[in-house]
């Protein structure tokens, strides 16, 4: 087993790590704490992050190659050997392109590092403005945080600085701040190596070099916004937050895309009922460090005044407790004298715990009730990245793939329905149904994004001029609305919390940012009326019974997901 020694400061209060030995390092004595890695390929930051000792860096980025431009990681490396004496090289080096091996020792408190790093700083900071009052990126910008924890308190500069001209039109989603930019090239490197499209370069030499694009070329692709997030500074920003909130008022959830079924953990940023911004979070399970930018811009519904805001009867106000009150004895009557007569739709917007509460309410009904999976929007084919310079896809493993499935949970709640009845039925299903006069009730839970042509179309809807009953539950209005009994006000997925499954079989916890919208409530409030539960529901409980319920959830029995999730399926390539 390969061990590595970290040079390791316990925080206040802290008990000191079993295992920790004093080294002599030049004229300082030093703490090293030895780290187990086995055969892991690390490089010095990444050993030292497995012992919550961070080297600070620019450059770097576990998700693109080494270049050790920035100099802002050089520490101290030697070896100890087997008589327990520690044997240190005579300089600096930078962490990010230093690999570690059995007996490495990395020392990241000394004079000699803590100079290096000042030295760095100094230069970072020779050409860079004072933008901070103005600047998207403060309050977590790692230049500022590491200028507070390694740099010089006062600044020698005395010439002017360069002020090369801002690019404002980047791209449609990016804005550059050129004078901001510390030349790490990660942007550049992200273009190359993931997006593919390489619009990105650098130009001129020394202190005039810039980031710019070719005349003519815009920094466009699908995941272009992906270099706002490996920016360390505030040189590229996001069009779409950009001036819009200060990042310490935010409250920031751990969530999951909604837009595809790559299913991407998101870290989602909100304040005062309103979501600003939705950024990728790492996750080695999902999709990695990055999203795409139909994802990331895509929630803006979730802040719309055109939502269905209040439940109506026949297009008039009503209140929620008449509303459900109302549904449950329409559907219990029309299910008394013929359970095949009633239908309900499932939505692949819904979390798991919403359809099993959903086909919960179904079989109190009668055990006839047809249960239908609503419409699987997908458009073209799964687009894989990184592209070749034609933007056709290479064919080595790719980076990053958006899938075609354009919903998060189609196979959370199909495995939810194929538990309560012998087949899967779909939409087509629904509407053959419904033109065959079979059906006098139809729940429609839709949920689904206010984009394009929608989810069903005017042709589809006048079909159901034949039920009846019906009942729509959506975000937004829709050709069935006007001819629905009920229309219900819907959460959105930043308002719920539940489990998405992607299309691995990787089950993430969504959780609600802001509070729904109005009167709007999610379908598993709704359900949890008409099935006439009492109490508060709490996600955990009702993921465990899921679990218990549906064979393919069992791996949930304990209710919680954990940062990365739980794969319910053997992962492609295990």
């Amino acid at each position: 087993m390969a061990t590595v020694y970290v040079s390791y400061t316990p925080k206040n209060d802290e008990k000191q790590p079993e295992g920790l030995i004093q080294a002599t390092i030049g004229k300082e004595t030093v703490a090293l704490l030895p780290v187990e890695i086995g055969n892991e390929k690390l490089n010095c930051i990444q050993a030292a992050q497995k012992v919550g000792t961070q080297i600070p860096h620019y450059c770097w980025h576990p998700a693109l190659t080494v270049v050790a431009s920035c100099r802002m990681c050089l520490v101290e490396v030697g070896e100890r050997k087997p008589d327990g004496a520690v044997v240190m090289q005579p300089r600096v080096v930078p962490g990010c392109q230093t690999p570690v091996k059995d007996g490495t020792v990395i020392v990241t408190t000394t004079a000699k590092v803590h100079g290096a790093q000042q030295q760095t700083l100094e230069g970072i900071l020779l050409n860079h403005p004072l933008d901070c009052p103005v600047c998207d990126k403060a309050g977590e910008c790692m230049l500022q945080d590491y200028t507070y924890g390694y740099g010089r308190a006062t600044s020698r500069m005395i010439e002017q600085k360069n002020t090369p001209a801002n690019k404002p039109n980047l791209g449609p989603n990016v804005s550059l701040f050129t004078d901001r930019c510390i030349m790490c090239s990660r942007c550049v490197r992200f273009t190359r190596e993931v997006a593919g499209t390489a619009e990105l370069q650098i130009i001129n030499r020394g202190n005039h070099a810039e980031i710019n694009v070719f005349p003519g070329e815009a920094l466009d692709n699908k995941l272009a916004s992906n270099v706002v997030d490996l920016c360390p500074v505030g040189a590229l920003c996001s069009n779409d937050f950009l001036y819009k909130h200060r990042v310490w008022n935010l409250k920031t959830v751990d969530s999951v895309c909604p837009d595809c079924s790559t299913g991407c953990s998101i870290h989602l940023d909100g304040n005062k009922n309103i979501v600003y911004r939705l950024r990728p979070r790492d996750n080695p399970k999902a999709q990695g460090h990055f999203m795409c930018d139909e994802g990331r811009l895509g929630y803006g519904y979730v802040n719309s005044k055109d939502r269905i805001l209040k439940p109506t009867r026949l297009g008039k106000a009503i209140l929620w407790k008449d509303a459900t009150k109302d549904i449950r004895e329409t559907f219990e009557l029309a299910a008394k004298k013929d359970g095949s007569t009633v239908a309900m739709m499932v939505s692949p917007w819904m979390t798991s715990e919403e359809a099993l509460l959903l086909a919960k309410w179904a079989r109190t009904l009668s055990r006839d009730v047809r249960l239908a999976l609503g419409p699987v929007p997908t458009v073209g084919k799964d687009d894989h990245y990184p592209k070749d310079r034609r933007g056709n896809d290479l064919n080595s493993a790719p980076k990053f793939t958006i899938r075609a499935e354009k919903c998060p949970n189609k196979k959370g709640v199909s495995e939810v329905l194929k538990q309560f009845q012998l087949r899967l039925h779909t939409f087509e299903d629904l509407l053959s149904w419904v033109d065959a006069g079979q059906l006098q009730a139809v729940y429609l839970a839709a949920g689904y994004p206010p984009r394009g042509q929608g989810w069903i179309t005017t042709e589809q809807a006048d079909k159901f001029k034949k039920v009846q009953t019906v009942v729509v539950h959506d975000l937004a209005t829709s050709p069935v609305s006007d001819i629905a009994t009920w229309v219900l006000p819907a959460a959105a997925f930043a308002e719920k919390e539940g489990t998405f499954v992607n299309h691995a079989g990787l089950a993430q916890a969504v959780r609600w940012g802001v509070t729904p919208s109005g009167d709007c409530r999610t379908d598993g409030q709704v359900f949890l009326d008409l099935l006439q539960r009492r109490g508060l529901a709490h996600v955990g409980t009702l993921r465990k019974e899921l679990a218990k319920e549906v064979r393919y959830f069992a791996p949930l029995a304990e209710g919680e997901l954990g940062e990365y999730g739980i794969h319910l399926e053997t992962p492609q390539g295990a």
